[in-house]
């Protein structure tokens, strides 16, 4: 149980130093998330040829489960090779994607809300709703990669947060294995 206790202090270190790295430092926190992704890339279309070469594995799709795995090396590969520019493109990429959602969302919500108000009690939440959505999707998609900076700032908080909850579990996974010894 001790075990246990101190593999949970660990994870909740990990992640409390996570956080901070988050919090200080957002954009090269960004950056080794995108380096992270390109190691797992490579790692993972490695395996993938190497399970269709020697492991016996074989699919209905052999051909496109290698050039799959050949695209996933060569994307692995450039992410290491300029991590820089990648980091960029790829933030910018995912920042305008949630842009276009929270717009689309906020659209829609104020357009059923107009459409349907005779069965809303008050519209003004569900339309006030809406119209933020809207400037949240405008707002990210007008300053994309200060927003995900902002947006990795905002997750190292929630990981800061939730390394509290693993260190209050390992204490009490410690104070169990004290209480089963006694």
């Amino acid at each position: 149980m001790k075990n246990y206790a101190w593999a949970t202090g660990l994870r909740g270190l990990l992640m409390l130093l996570a956080g901070l790295y988050a919090l200080i430092f957002p954009g090269p926190a960004l950056t080794a998330l995108v380096i992270a992704g390109g190691i797992l890339l490579i790692i993972d279309s490695v395996l993938g040829l190497w399970s269709l070469t020697f492991g016996g594995g074989k699919s209905g799709n052999y051909w496109f489960d290698v050039i799959s795995n050949v695209v996933s090396l060569i994307l692995g590969v450039l992410i290491l090779l300029s991590p820089l520019l990648v980091t960029v493109l790829t933030v910018t990429f995912f920042v305008y994607l949630a842009a276009i959602a929270a717009i689309v969302v906020g659209i829609m919500e104020i357009w059923i809300v107009i459409r349907e108000r005779e069965s809303y009690a008050r519209i003004w939440p569900v339309l006030l709703s809406g119209i933020f959505y809207v400037l949240f999707g405008i707002v990210l998609a007008l300053f994309p990669l200060i927003s995900a900076e902002v947006m990795m700032m905002f997750g190292g908080i929630l990981l800061i947060i939730f390394s509290f909850g693993l260190f209050g579990w390992a204490w009490r996974l410690w104070q169990r294995a004290k209480d089963v010894q006694s």
